[in-house]
């Protein structure tokens, strides 16, 4: 009798210890999720910094704005990295990104933004449009509710953003056509009201 007690109480330990184990298991984030949010950072940090860049050449406020936008996306971002003890990536220097297809799209994108006014609005745009791309993305990669709404505030303000940049482009005459959303989304953005987003 006394040796079926000791048998049942290992084995109530091991069930414990096993259901601990899966709770530490559950509250992990996924390789995708963890990687999703690194390259989120840098890409909301690329926005910034290219806003920032065009801001210095042309001196106009939808730079400037869109940019401290950005910079409030960074720190929401950094709060889901903090919170589930994330790497952060991103460098502090600005045009610096430790994401190589990021380093190489900034430099690409400041050389366009160089050229004129209207290639750095188009340029904004475009920035915008593969960011509502790939939060879409993200949000179908996690059931955490924290970070979907994390996400979905991103793609909120980035709608907000498209509209702006796309208000200026067309007030020059320009036609913006996406090319990461499909025409319908873009569409169905640009044609609605400014969203509040918090």
């Amino acid at each position: 009798m006394e040796r079926l007690m000791i048998i049942l109480m290992i084995a109530l330990l091991i069930g414990c210890d096993n259901s601990e184990e899966a709770e530490i298991i559950e509250d992990s984030l996924s390789n995708q999720e963890i990687e999703d949010l690194q390259f989120l950072k840098e890409e909301e940090k690329l926005a910034r910094d290219v806003y920032l860049f065009s801001y210095d050449l042309y001196g106009q406020n939808i730079f400037k704005n869109i940019a401290n936008s950005e910079q409030m996306h960074m720190n929401s971002v950094s709060l889901i990295i903090g919170k589930y003890n994330i790497e952060d990536m991103s460098f502090e220097e600005r045009g610096k990104f430790s994401n190589e297809v990021l380093q190489q799209l900034y430099n690409e994108l400041i050389n366009l933004s160089e050229k004129s006014l209207e290639d750095a609005l188009i340029v904004g745009a475009t920035i915008e449009d593969l960011d509502i791309n790939d939060l879409n993305n993200f949000i179908l990669n996690t059931n955490r509710v924290d970070i979907a709404e994390m996400y979905q505030k991103l793609n909120c303000g980035s709608r907000n953003h498209i509209r702006s940049y796309t208000i200026n482009l067309t007030n020059l005459g320009v036609i913006y056509s996406p090319q990461y959303i499909s025409v319908d989304e873009y569409n169905a953005i640009v044609s609605g009201f400014r969203e509040k987003c918090n």
